[in-house]
């Protein structure tokens, strides 16, 4: 638009228009392995099930206002209560609500590398974002993250980690977890558990004795159902009450409610799909070690992380074969690193013969 001194300034908060692009660039190939979705789709068979379904119910009603049914089913799923139960679209939306709810004119703690939302959605609330580096093992730095803590402004906000964190793939001690949700008074705790299927057990009930410690799931990974975009927040009842109140009213979909009561009716896909990624992380690990230049770091996701000399080359040279994986080597610690999502058993091996010829 156009004023009589020129084009006319756009109403955009400074946060806004200084903040960058979400750090995505969609390429197109044959072996697609870099955003750790499942490797098969959701079930034809359940799909049709939950067509069935869609096809007997009115289209022209809202759904339940704050996803009533599914809180309850997921609950049921998780053992936990369904007052502490909170569904929306997607966990990131979540991650966005979580700094509305307690970071904004406060302060958002994490680590780094790190999933990058984390730091985004700090910087557009206008949170004051803290980074503790991982230590070169990708462990946990306690002492920075205490030293952390008690930084100014001393008022809290909310602690961000992922476990198994990502991209990493390391899984953090529940011990450490325990010692920082004791050092976290005045903190919204957030562990990050979008990859919990994979790992070696959970923080639930770490969450269970600690009211300010929330976990984060979502049906993008395990349950293959990234394209519906669904996450949930398992939390007490209390601050689960408030964080509803940020959660858009009749914000989740009918088809995203069917589809996802279904997909709960039936978990046992899941079962037999995270198995067969446990078998192929394996055997992906074990072949990438016997690379000349590159090695692959231990993993607890669904992706490995692997440090190459040069990730623009290996990048492209993969590509070349058809091989679409994610560079990592911008983030921090993680340079020559690639990330490579376990993929199906013919996709794994086409990475595989790739990988051999890659420098």
């Amino acid at each position: 638009m156009q004023g009589d001194n020129g084009p006319m300034p756009l109403p955009i908060r400074p946060a806004v228009a200084a903040s960058p692009d979400y750090p995505f660039h969609a390429i197109d190939a044959p072996v697609k392995l870099d955003q750790n979705e499942s490797f098969a789709d959701f079930p034809a068979e359940l799909k049709e099930l939950a067509l069935q379904r869609l096809r007997d119910l009115p289209w022209h009603r809202y759904t339940d206002l704050n996803a009533e049914a599914l809180c309850e089913a997921v609950a049921r799923h998780e053992s936990w209560s369904p007052r502490g139960t909170v569904v929306t679209t997607g966990s990131n939306v979540l991650i966005a609500l979580l700094v509305q709810l307690a970071g904004m004119g406060a302060r958002v703690l994490t680590v780094k590398p790190n999933f990058s939302l984390y730091g985004l959605d700090a910087g557009l609330l206008g949170a004051a974002l803290t980074e503790v580096p991982l230590k070169p093992d990708f462990s946990l730095d306690m002492d920075g993250l205490r030293t952390a803590l008690a930084e100014p402004p001393t008022r809290g906000g909310v602690i961000f980690l992922p476990r198994p964190h990502a991209p990493t793939g390391a899984l953090c001690e529940l011990g450490e977890l325990e010692a920082l949700a004791q050092a976290s008074e005045g903190w919204l705790l957030v562990i990050d558990e979008a990859y919990h299927h994979f790992a070696d057990g959970d923080a639930r009930d770490l969450a269970c004795r600690h009211p300010h410690v929330l976990l984060l799931r979502t049906f993008s990974k395990a349950w293959g159902l990234a394209g519906l975009r669904m996450g949930y927040a398992l939390a007490s009842d209390d601050v689960a009450r408030q964080l509803r109140k940020l959660v858009p009213p009749f914000g989740v979909s009918v088809l995203q409610t069917v589809s996802t009561l279904v997909a709960l009716e039936h978990p046992d896909y899941v079962r037999e799909r995270v198995a067969h990624t446990l078998r192929e992380r394996e055997r992906m690990t074990q072949a990438l070690r016997s690379h000349p230049t590159w090695q692959v770091m231990p993993s607890q996701a669904n992706f490995l992380l692997v440090r190459t000399p040069d990730a623009q080359r290996a990048f492209d040279a993969l590509l070349t074969q058809g091989v679409l994986v994610r560079r990592q080597d911008r983030l921090h610690g993680l340079q020559g690193c690639l990330r490579v999502t376990v993929g199906t058993q013919a996709e794994n091996d086409a990475f595989l013969r790739a990988a051999a010829a890659a420098p």
